[in-house]
């Protein structure tokens, strides 16, 4: 059956005109990054609200960045930057239809654009990029890296913010209206390791107005009845086998 569902998935990337690939943090785990809504995330987490004496949601907030700035890099810089990390299979896989395929993504890590994407639209920003809130100089992250533990603006002495979206923010409009776009006028969308359940993204699969839509997760999702193909595989071995 699934070597069925491979020749089908390929059938249908060779015939598409136009993909987008909405991806979530299942792309990501082979890299060594962690899905903070999984289990293994959720276990961190708890155990992170004891160490920090905050909760994930409160720390990772706009009023906790405002207002507890040099605490919540102390969290930044342990728990949301692996600097280590590298573009696996998948990302790779994937650069290989940049002819025609744009990446819609709920990561922050920046692997897809390392990994040879070159349309990639971060709904939620990304570590690499980051602004002084002063004059808005921009750092990248061996920039930011160099600055820590609490980042300022060697120009102008400014805090510098990452351009991730934290909670209470609302995300880029313009980045999510071309996402909105580019999904409308896919003829196939592929969701890659994500669970269709955090909004706005979950609502990103409502704007696909193409016949196909493929869902790869290891875990169900809301969506999986108005899916083509569903596939309950290791997300980054499988893409690489069937974009190969």
């Amino acid at each position: 059956m699934e070597n069925e569902k491979i020749e089908k998935l390929r059938k249908l990337i060779k015939e598409a005109k136009h993909i987008v690939f909405l991806t979530g943090a299942g792309i990501s785990k082979p890299s060594g990054i962690p899905d903070i809504r999984g289990n293994d995330g959720l276990s961190k987490r708890e155990a992170n609200n004891k160490k920090y004496g905050a909760t994930y949601e409160e720390i990772v907030s706009h009023e906790y960045f405002m207002y507890e700035t040099e605490k919540f890099y102390k969290y930044y810089f342990n728990e949301m930057i692996f600097k280590d990390a590298k573009p696996n299979v998948a990302h790779q896989a994937l650069a290989r239809l940049n002819d025609k395929a744009v990446v819609v993504t709920q990561n922050i890590d920046g692997l897809h654009t390392i990994g040879g994407s070159k349309d990639v639209i971060e709904i939620h920003g990304s570590v690499n990029k980051n602004r002084c809130l002063n004059c808005h100089a921009f750092y990248d992250l061996k920039d930011m890296l160099k600055l820590a533990p609490f980042p300022r603006c060697p120009k102008c002495g400014g805090i510098i913010k990452p351009e991730v979206v934290l909670f209470n923010e609302s995300l880029n409009e313009e980045d999510l209206s071309r996402a909105v776009n580019e999904i409308s006028k896919a003829d196939l969308l592929i969701c890659i390791g994500t669970s269709l359940v955090v909004n706005p993204a979950a609502s990103l699969p409502y704007y696909f107005l193409g016949r196909n839509m493929v869902i790869i997760n290891k875990d169900p999702t809301p969506l999986d009845s108005r899916a083509s193909i569903v596939i309950r595989e290791d997300v980054a071995s499988f893409i690489d086998q069937v974009i190969d």
